[in-house]
């Protein structure tokens, strides 16, 4: 099978990212609408760059991962077709449906993704704060479409398409879209849900490209009172490597307690964020239960 030579479309879409975030900045300043903030933003970029570094070496991993399998267990060989790129679009957006989600109620995959939740503001530099230890972990999500026959290069390409979507959602400065749009799409407005820590708010639109995932699996919920940024508890730190590894090191800090036995260790791995095994912690659900209760 002829494989076709992809280039990395993230590195070539960085320029694009500087100008797009330069715009947002100037069209907020011209409205007086303070998103941006320096020290925040300086972070945001810092993680980004640290992300395209470290995928230097993670890249190498998730190939030699998808090629194993795809090698010598693939159960169809999908030929580089256009129908295979919409094929590949929906198993893509579903595998990452999937591993964001269980990002968020997992607290070893969420030590990871808590990086991308950590800012307070919500603008196009946000899109940039991303994980340096996700991709070390998160691929395995993905490795169900080599064993079906996609080919490594089309699953890591339609991956950097997705990632690159997402860029543009990440804005306040885009109210609501057409409505047909935002029944089937990831929007700015689905996606300021996820990023809020309003009780109603947490944990839903788990969205990469399409919206349709979380309407299908429960998830979904729609923007309405103004969205809070951040986390439950922010970590109030514009340091790169305090952001990285913060969680990281509270999780292990759990695991290794000398009062605790073996069976709440793993639970401190599996259970979501907030979970205590003395039962003083609160997760997600029990805040929007506390929510609910107040109406």
């Amino acid at each position: 099978m002829q494989v076709p030579e992809i280039p990395n479309l993230i590195y070539y879409a960085i320029p694009f990212f500087v100008l797009f975030i330069f715009l947002e900045i100037v069209l907020t300043a011209k409205k007086n609408i303070e998103t941006y903030e320096i020290k925040d933003a300086s972070s945001s970029i810092a993680m980004g760059l640290g992300n395209v570094f470290v995928g230097l070496l993670s890249k190498l991993l998730v190939l030699g991962a998808l090629m194993f399998v795809y090698q010598n267990f693939r159960l169809f060989t999908i030929p580089f077709t256009w129908w295979a790129w919409i094929l590949v679009l929906f198993a893509d957006d579903f595998s990452y449906y999937w591993m964001h989600r269980i990002s968020h109620e997992s607290r070893f995959f969420w030590a990871s993704h808590v990086v991308h939740h950590s800012s307070q503001k919500y603008n196009l530099a946000t899109a940039l704060r991303q994980t340096w230890t996700g991709s070390f972990t998160s691929f395995i999500f993905w490795l169900w479409m080599a064993l079906l026959g996609f080919h490594p290069i089309m699953i890591l390409t339609q991956m950097s398409i997705s990632l690159l979507y997402q860029f543009w959602i990440h804005t306040e400065t885009i109210k609501k879209l057409p409505a047909w749009f935002e029944a089937v799409f990831n929007t700015p407005s689905h996606h300021r849900v996820h990023h809020a820590t309003n009780p109603q708010y947490l944990d839903r639109n788990h969205a990469g490209i399409l919206i349709i995932w979380d309407k299908l699996f429960g998830t979904f919920e729609p923007e309405v009172e103004k969205p809070v940024y951040g986390l439950t508890t922010n970590i109030n730190t514009y340091n790169p490597l305090k952001i990285a590894f913060h969680e990281w090191y509270d999780l292990f800090s759990d695991v290794f307690k000398s009062e605790i036995n073996f069976s709440n260790r793993l639970k401190y791995l599996v259970k979501p964020p907030g979970w205590k095994h003395d039962g003083t912690g609160k997760i997600a659900s029990d805040l929007r239960k506390d929510w609910k209760e107040l109406l």
